[in-house]
């Protein structure tokens, strides 16, 4: 068998180890690999003819991915955990003890446990390439850097700048890694192998390039003494549990075990790290992240696509705009933006650039490479141009009627093999395409608002939607770095339909007499990134009643919206872009509930204090009922599909592996009685529904829905 590790001879004193895992697009650390850097290292502590050892890998643009997932996602014991972290560390541990100097030489992704071999090394030396990262995700797995990364990276670059990449999962690019201490040194791409020699020979010398990293006077001040790093792990819990809402252990187990390493020593530090691991690894948390990071690796890829090389964006304004600028910046593709007025155009273009200037001063992005982007979205208020186009994407005004009268007169300007997509939320795509010359060409593509941000876009298929324009949005959505999710069409789509209905039984509780604030509360408590009524303030009155009467005309009495909503948008309180909704705004920034939403809507809320558990299960229930649904009429094509769309789309908490994987972890069976209690205490419309009732017969969700993928229909 071919191996992983191969060592190369040394030149006048230099050798190098390059990681190259056999039949493997990356490296990864499994079993294989830590038994091959064990017999290794046995040979390397024998040898005197080496001066100084390289260490580098064999793959374009990869180091080290981290470790074998399929360990994490497997392992039930803790000691189990414990005994093969403490094997690696000792392996490590003796990397950094070896009788020569060893420099990390990164040209790629660089993660987790490569980053923590990189950290046990004496010197770590990047290539300045753009799509360069190096970092520690371990807490976005709902476990912590165990092979050294909590204990070493604090004396490599301080405290501070440690607990920001170790608490969030951060990645940073080479810049950063340069400028925090994290690299030695920063050096060109084209000629990165030809640098790293001059560098190891100035090692080899005893004089390494650059300088030891400086201490700033707030690191002296605070984490130099006992006192200032009190204060700075104090701090850093108290950002842990505002973003996370104490859901998550990892960040806080991981925080205690930096602590020991800083304050007790190393050796201490890697104890605690393998006890750390050896607890969360175990844990449901850590269980659903890996679950949702599994999720996110099947998502779909097209295999009959056609390249996209030229596009348009129909409307402007800030949807618009943001659309265009996510063509020109992810994908480097020409966009003409269109809009029937200039004011709207100018909007868009303003945002567009808006964004790309953010990029710059993030260092995301250069200079002269943002405006080169910038300069590929072309204005326009005719369709001049619009005959060379691969992709048209529409982002409208939201009426059937005007989509319907626009796409019939695109299909008249376009070749007839472009592409023609809807941004709609809710509109049926069969529908906006009735009149067109080539229905099979339409197909919905809803970003989700803000799109520079929200990984989701749904791509919504009608009966007449060839694969081939199915396959080839979503290629096109992984070129944007999209997370694509096919749904077919229907009533609300996927998101919109299952959020409505949540929403819904959160307007209920309102009248039922629960305050707005102890609602909002609550589903924060819950996991949700924001309450139910923050987040209709967020998506607009006025949008969130249009869907829900599309909706009610497609659901009946099963979705039930109090017509009092409609008040809400009579009164101008269309929620937070207008600064003023169930909450007050002053400009983005969201105050306290507005006294007067009370009278208006004719509710006596009186309830501080609701039961956070029935709270929960009265808003997440309906969504699940309706979930079953979904399924049930292949609306979506698996459970992990769903639940990849409703972590994508709308937060739902990561660490509870997404809804119906949270309901299969729940129990079904209970579920299901629990919706029979709703139904006779509240109503009919919490009764299971036949869909749900095959899912408990079913045993799961996951059971009776499984993974199967027809090329992009699959998640």
């Amino acid at each position: 068998m071919t191996s992983a590790l191969q060592l190369h001879d040394p030149d006048e004193g230099l050798a190098c180890l390059v990681v190259d895992a056999p039949d493997a697009k990356v490296n990864v650390i499994g079993r294989a690999l830590v038994e091959e850097l064990e017999a290794m290292l046995d040979e390397l502590e024998g040898r005197t003819d080496i001066a100084a050892l390289v260490l580098l890998s064999g793959k374009p643009r990869n180091f080290i991915a981290g470790a074998d997932l399929d360990a994490i996602e497997d392992v039930t014991e803790p000691r189990e955990v414990a005994e093969a972290v403490r094997l690696v560390q000792g392996l490590y541990s003796r990397w950094q003890r070896l009788p020569f100097p060893t420099i990390a030489a990164i040209e790629g992704a660089c993660l987790g446990g490569g980053t923590e071999w990189a950290l046990a090394s004496d010197h770590i030396v990047v290539a300045n390439r753009p799509d360069l990262r190096i970092g520690l995700p371990e807490i976005r797995l709902g476990i912590l850097p165990a092979w050294g990364g909590c204990t070493r990276l604090p004396a490599k670059i301080g405290l501070t700048a440690a607990l920001d990449i170790i608490l969030a999962g951060k990645s940073v690019n080479a810049y950063k890694a340069f400028k925090t201490g994290l690299a030695d040194a920063l050096m060109p791409p084209a000629s990165f192998l030809h640098h790293v020699r001059d560098f190891a020979r100035q090692v080899m010398a005893g004089k390494p390039p650059g300088k030891p990293r400086e201490r700033g006077i707030k690191e002296a001040l605070l984490e130099k003494n006992p006192m200032g790093r009190k204060i700075v792990f104090d701090q850093a819990r108290k950002q842990v549990l505002k973003t996370t809402g104490g859901n998550y252990p990892a960040p806080l187990r991981a925080l205690e075990v930096v602590k020991v390493g800083v304050e007790d020593g190393a050796e201490a530090g890697l104890a605690a790290e393998a006890r750390g691991i050896s607890e969360l690894a175990v844990s449901r948390e850590s269980k659903s992240l890996v679950h949702v990071f599994r999720l996110m690796e099947g998502t779909a890829k097209g295999t009959m696509h056609h390249d996209i090389d030229r596009t348009a964006v129909l409307g402007a304004g800030v949807m618009g705009g943001g659309i265009a600028q996510l063509l020109a910046h992810r994908a480097s593709l020409p966009v003409r933006l269109k809009d029937l007025g200039a004011e709207p155009l100018a909007q868009g273009m303003s945002h567009a650039e808006a964004l790309f200037a953010k990029l710059v001063r993030r260092r995301r992005l250069t200079k002269p490479r943002s405006l080169q982007k910038m300069n590929l979205i072309r204005p326009t208020l005719d369709y001049r141009g619009f005959e060379a186009v691969d992709l048209v994407v529409e982002a409208i005004v939201e009426r059937l009627d005007i989509k319907q009268k626009v796409f019939a007169e695109l299909s008249r300007i376009v070749a007839p093999d472009t592409i023609l997509a809807s941004n709609t939320s809710s509109l049926s795509i069969e529908a906006i395409a009735r009149d067109t010359e080539h229905p099979e060409r339409v197909i919905g593509m809803h970003f989700f608002n803000p799109v520079h941000k929200m990984p989701l876009v749904e791509i919504v298929v009608s009966p007449d939607t060839s694969p081939a324009v199915t396959e080839t949005v979503v290629a096109l959505c992984e070129r944007l770095k999209k997370t694509p999710v096919v749904v077919q069409d229907g009533p609300g789509f996927l998101i919109n339909r299952l959020l409505m209905f949540s929403m819904a039984e959160a307007l209920a509780l309102l009248e039922e007499g629960v305050t707005i604030p102890a609602l909002d509360r609550v589903m924060k408590g819950w996991g949700m990134p924001m309450g139910p009524i923050t987040l209709t303030d967020e998506v607009g009155l006025d949008v969130a009643t249009h869907v829900a009467g599309i909706l009610t005309d497609a659901f009946g009495d099963r979705l039930r919206v109090p017509e009092w909503i409609g008040r809400m948008v009579e009164d101008g309180r269309l929620g937070a872009k207008v600064g003023k909704g169930f909450y007050r705004y002053e400009g983005s920034k969201r105050g306290d509930v507005d006294p007067a939403v009370y009278p208006l809507l004719g509710l006596d809320a009186k309830e501080e204090n609701p039961d956070p558990q029935e709270v929960g299960h009265r808003v997440v229930l309906p969504m699940l009922n309706e979930a079953a649904r979904c399924l049930d009429e292949g609306v979506v094509a698996s459970a992990a599909a769903l639940d990849l769309a409703m972590i994508m789309g709308t937060g739902f908490p990561p660490f509870r592996g997404g809804l119906c994987r949270w309901a299969d972890d729940e129990g079904v069976a209970s579920l299901q009685a629990r919706m029979a209690d709703f139904g006779e205490q509240v109503g009919e419309r919490y009764l299971p529904s036949q869909a749900f009732d095959r899912v408990v017969a079913g045993g799961g969700f996951y059971a009776l829905h499984p993974f199967r993928k027809k090329g992009a229909e699959a998640a």
